[in-house]
């Protein structure tokens, strides 16, 4: 079976093959010109049955009326809810996948599969299903297993500092992420969540943990937690979800997935924009889904989410898993994580006499003073990616300039 897939990232194609190696993948370019897609289309149309997968939503302008026309399947493609080993993607393979034919499963504007399973799906003719979810709720809970998961411990105790009232937690987000764009229709910042949840609670102890990425300055912050310091306690340290719920009584979100894992622990849970656990009975909604008219338990919408909706995949062989089995594996991991870099990390280009990094491979001297400016414009993480693959990292970087300087430094390959 011939799939194009489009926005796949060149880290993640090898390991698209692992876990469909029924299908025969196409990678369109990852910056491929609106104007090209004529092109693409007249190439799949030569296929015998083909089909399209796309990471998220980044998909060309017409491709979506294109497909419909033409009766060919659409796969939007994301990061299940239990992603990896480690406290962030990190170039590794992700231990779930969702695919959705209607839309991403973050996308309000329309149902996606996961909405259409959640409104229509039997759960109460299901007795099994709702053990096995309840089941799985115990062990999240009990191992602290997470989407991105790290064996780093906190004293929360001396984190957060003496109880003695009501305490909320607001969970930061990275602003201009899919997930906000198009899971929140009105504008909001992690500072007027933040504000919010301190009007809403006077006397209140308010804990505000931004977004990982924003304190590691992996992405962008479109508002300055500082600004804020007066209303809350700024949690800057590393420290895992399932540690940050501790002693919690409220979480305030925009759209994160940490809201339905404050949800499993019986928490108050308040929602600005409209996440997929949104909208069925158990959250505090101030964005409302008409369509999702349904009063769901928790066993049931964890059933939906995690047990019928995802696939799951041994990050090594490609074999597809039970939620059961990656959960038990993902704990089984952190003892080795402490020890190791996990054993997929991919490795630097190795020097060659000849090829796309030059005759007698003189582009490899430039590696260490770029990765030392790449670090200073972006961050450690930046020049870590700039190093396993010099002319990958700038054909994939979403600035235009940035791509045009990657050409005239590395032209071939």
């Amino acid at each position: 079976m011939t799939t194009y897939a489009f926005h796949i990232h060149g880290w993640k194609q090898e390991i698209f093959r692992r876990y469909f190696p029924d299908r025969t993948f196409v990678f369109v370019p990852m910056y491929a010109r609106e104007a090209d897609f004529e092109d693409w289309a007249a190439r799949i149309l030569r296929e015998e049955n083909p089909q399209i997968f796309v990471w998220s939503l980044r998909a060309p302008k017409k491709l979506k009326s294109f497909a419909a026309q033409h009766h060919i399947p659409v796969f939007y493609i994301e990061d299940g809810f239990i992603r990896s080993v480690v406290a962030n993607a990190s170039r590794t393979p992700p231990l779930s996948l969702a695919l959705d034919q209607g839309t991403a499963y973050f996308d309000c504007r329309e149902p996606s599969d996961l909405e259409r399973l959640l409104c229509s799906y039997d759960f109460d003719g299901a007795p099994e299903l709702l053990a096995r979810a309840s089941a799985g709720i115990r062990f999240l809970l009990e191992t602290g297993v997470s989407k991105y998961n790290s064996d780093i411990r906190t004293d929360i105790n001396d984190l957060y500092g003496p109880k003695s009232g009501k305490r909320v937690l607001v969970i930061g987000q990275v602003e201009d992420d899919a997930s906000i764009q198009f899971g929140c229709l009105s504008a909001v910042t992690n500072n007027d969540l933040v504000r919010l949840a301190a009007k809403e609670n006077p006397g209140a102890h308010i804990i505000y943990k931004p977004h990982p990425d924003i304190l590691n300055r992996v992405r962008l912050a479109q508002s300055d937690p500082q600004d804020v310091r007066h209303l809350c306690q700024i949690v800057t340290q590393p420290l895992s979800m399932s540690q940050a719920l501790e002693t919690v009584d409220h979480v305030y979100t925009i759209t994160s997935l940490a809201g339905f894992e404050a949800l499993l622990r019986g928490l108050k849970v308040t929602t600005y924009g409209c996440p997929f656990y949104a909208g069925w009975g158990l959250t505090d909604d101030r964005q409302p889904n008409e369509r999702r008219g349904r009063t769901l338990t928790i066993e049931a919408l964890f059933a939906g989410a995690y047990l019928l909706y995802p696939r799951y995949f041994d990050p090594e062989s490609g074999k597809s898993l039970s939620f059961e089995e990656t959960v038990e594996g993902v704990s089984r991991y952190f003892a080795a994580a402490r020890e190791t870099e996990p054993p997929w990390q991919p490795a630097g280009p190795q020097w060659r006499a000849w090829g796309p990094y030059g005759i007698l491979g003189w582009r490899h001297l430039i590696t260490p003073p770029l990765a030392l400016i790449i670090s200073k414009v972006g961050n450690s993480d930046d020049a870590k990616t700039f190093r396993q693959d010099p002319i990958q990292f700038f054909r994939e970087l979403s600035n235009p300039m940035f791509r045009f300087i990657g050409r005239i430094v590395y032209p071939f390959g």
